[in-house]
């Protein structure tokens, strides 16, 4: 089965050869979208056998970015990967299901698992101008969502204050979603994420306690509402409540009982 490799890049320099590297020889073609390089980005993506694509950046869409790329991918099959991201090759198969895969991203400190591998059909579209997600777009249109062993590693090491930039920009811009569409509270996850890793808590307790006015029925929500009212606010009669909550929700939710266990005892864990 043919394979398109499809990225999204600007002034990824240090970083690209060794991402194109990871998939010399699995790649059918390489389709890289440029937002605005200033140094030998493109360059090196053509010599490379890339087909590079100018993008104009000056309103700030990374689904869009992405989107672009796609379109122009002709493989049966997708792998997004970022210019600081590496694939590991010996973990990588493409799949006998057509579904969306997620892959196990390993960070400098965490491991999380995002959507990388999936189908080329053109209803598979990324959504969301800054963390950009493809899941609810597969989902919507009929397909599946598995978990893959593929492994890639992202080999980023921003320097304190230069993530804290980021976080402030992302803020002003899904702000700016969720102003234009109140109806889409998939933007407050996001939100309330970037407050936390500000530890602006307060701000981030906030946003968690919107996210359950808008999911109800959401246990995960009522959960994390607890989290923030427990270990950030001290509050453990409205965390009981919410724990509570979350557990009529779904029945014997392990986090919950354990969360209510810590405040009967009078030990509330420590997040950060």
């Amino acid at each position: 089965m043919s394979l398109s490799l499809c990225m999204i890049v600007r002034n990824e320099e240090r970083n690209l050869q060794s991402c194109l590297d990871s998939v010399q020889g699995l790649a059918d073609e390489l389709i890289v979208v440029d937002t605005g390089s200033t140094d030998s980005t493109p360059h090196i993506a053509a010599h490379n056998g890339a087909m590079v694509i100018p993008f104009d950046f000056a309103f700030v869409d990374f689904a869009a970015a992405r989107n672009r790329a796609l379109a122009h991918a002709t493989g049966e099959w997708i792998l997004v990967l970022d210019a600081d991201e590496t694939l590991d090759r010996d973990t990588f198969v493409i799949p006998s299901e057509p579904a969306g895969y997620y892959v196990e991203r390993h960070n400098p400190a965490t491991t999380d698992y995002a959507v990388r591998l999936f189908p080329n059909r053109p209803d598979y579209r990324y959504r969301g101008r800054v963390h950009e997600t493809l899941d609810s777009a597969i989902l919507a249109a009929g397909g599946r969502l598995r978990r893959s062993n593929i492994r890639i590693r992202h080999n980023f090491s921003p320097d304190p204050e230069s993530r804290r930039r980021k976080n402030h920009w992302y803020i002003a811009i899904l702000q700016e979603e969720i102003a234009a569409d109140p109806a889409d509270d998939t933007r407050l996850d996001f939100l309330a994420a970037e407050y936390h890793q500000l530890e602006m808590f307060q701000e981030a307790a906030a946003v968690a306690e919107r996210i359950v006015r808008a999911r109800p029925l959401d246990a995960a929500a009522h959960l994390n509402l607890g989290i923030y009212h427990l270990v950030y606010q001290a509050d453990s009669l409205r965390a009981s409540a919410d724990f509570e909550r979350a557990l009529a929700l779904r029945p014997g939710y392990p986090e919950a009982l354990s969360f209510l266990a810590t405040i009967h005892t009078g030990t509330a864990p420590h997040e950060s």
